[in-house]
């Protein structure tokens, strides 16, 4: 009996030690790179108001056929045409219209309505835009600042303006972390008995950024 519990119990600690190395391996070949994206933009986060940034903006100007200017005020939302503003889909008629004319992409996007004008903001990582068409003339203005790559690579790191498939990706590496930390973590547990310094770094990293909150950040 004695022999054969110090073997059980080794055969636990290899099986555990087989798959928590597999899902440690894997979950940090899947975060890898977004690791390293993010711990570089953290950087460059902290330090932006040294970093300097050159925003470049184009403009872009076009008239709006008389078919279009009717289309769009047959869609016009009932709130504008009281003087206030209302928001709804951009038509297909401008959306086709604009990519068009002004090569802008303003499907699915929401347009602005006043009583003279549709304007539809156009945010992007790195930068903005907007367009907007005046509903008697059909003069249409389109501008856009691009603020350089370590302004959207910052943006990608917060997810701003980022759409719906970049957020699945920050879902998914968010999750890929977690499982690296906590395969991590009972690493550390099976290991510990022969690294003596093991929980004292992993309190130590628990410890410094509460300090650091308590005393420092009001």
């Amino acid at each position: 009996m004695t022999e054969t519990e110090p073997a059980s119990g080794q055969q636990r600690r290899a099986f555990w030690l087989k798959h928590l190395h597999q899902w440690h391996w894997i979950s940090s070949a899947i975060c890898l790179i977004g690791m390293l994206l993010f711990a570089a933009t953290g950087f460059t986060l902290n330090h932006a108001a040294r970093i300097e940034a050159s925003p470049s903006v184009v403009t872009r100007q076009a008239t709006a056929p008389a078919s279009l200017l009717s289309a769009l005020k047959s869609a016009m939302p009932a709130a504008s045409g009281s003087g206030r503003d209302a928001r709804s889909a951009v038509p297909p008629a401008l959306a086709d219209w604009l990519s068009h004319e002004l090569g802008i992409d303003a499907s699915g996007r929401e347009a602005e309505w006043s009583a003279d004008e549709v304007y539809v903001s156009l945010p992007r990582p790195g930068g903005d835009a907007w367009v907007s068409l005046a509903l008697d003339t059909g003069e249409t203005q389109y501008e856009k600042t691009t603020r350089g790559a370590i302004s959207y690579l910052n943006d990608l790191h917060k997810g701003r303006n980022t759409g719906r498939a970049w957020s699945l990706f920050l879902d998914v590496f968010a999750l890929a972390c977690l499982v690296f930390s906590v395969t991590g973590l009972f690493l550390l547990k099976l290991h510990a008995a022969g690294r003596v310094a093991t929980w004292p770094l992993v309190g130590l990293g628990l410890v410094v950024p509460l300090l650091l909150a308590i005393l420092f950040i009001h």
